[in-house]
């Protein structure tokens, strides 16, 4: 895995073995060519951050700021490394649950990504529509800021009263959402 453009650019960075399926490059590539330049100088959230890919490749092409959130402390140790290796300002790990942190948390961000464990099972829980329906995000979202999910290309696209879905792209088995506040 590596860092794919901006000032970090070609940077590898580490994956921890409790990550099952980071975001690929390609998938990651996808993602930032549909935000654009909504990524200059945004105040960024990466909700289970996992190895912070995501958040790593908002803060190379102009982010001012990402904030990493994921309750391992494998992940948070290894996107640490990652900053530091990319040489990358702005980063701020932080280990807790993710609805634990929102319920903390007061930053309004313009870009919130959320990778979570895919939905596989009947049963399993479902942690986008949780979160979506959860009443957490939208007070942590600027006017016209985005959520952004990854959930598996099989899964519906999940729906909640306080969010318009704005696209769906699949690209093999992940599909990416983006999502504005209401």
């Amino acid at each position: 895995m590596r860092i794919i453009a901006g000032k970090a650019g070609r940077t590898a960075i580490k994956v921890p073995s409790a990550v099952a399926r980071p975001t690929t490059d390609f998938v990651r590539q996808a993602v930032f060519s549909i935000l654009g330049e909504k990524v200059e100088n945004a105040r960024v959230l990466d909700l289970y951050a996992g190895s912070g890919a995501l958040g790593l490749e908002g803060l190379s092409r102009g982010a001012s700021s990402c904030t990493f959130v994921d309750e391992h402390r494998q992940a948070i140790q290894v996107i640490t490394e990652n900053l530091a290796k990319a040489r990358l300002d702005g980063g701020h790990t932080v280990k807790s649950e993710v609805n634990l942190f929102l319920k903390r948390d007061a930053t309004a961000y313009h870009l919130i990504f959320a990778d979570p464990p895919y939905w596989k099972f009947y049963g399993d829980k479902d942690h986008v529509t949780d979160l979506l329906k959860s009443g957490l995000i939208p007070p942590r979202l600027v006017p016209n800021g985005w959520l952004v999910v990854e959930i598996s290309s099989h899964q519906k696209s999940p729906e909640a009263d306080d969010f318009t879905l704005i696209a769906r792209r699949e690209y093999g088995s992940s599909a990416i959402l983006i999502y504005s506040a209401k």
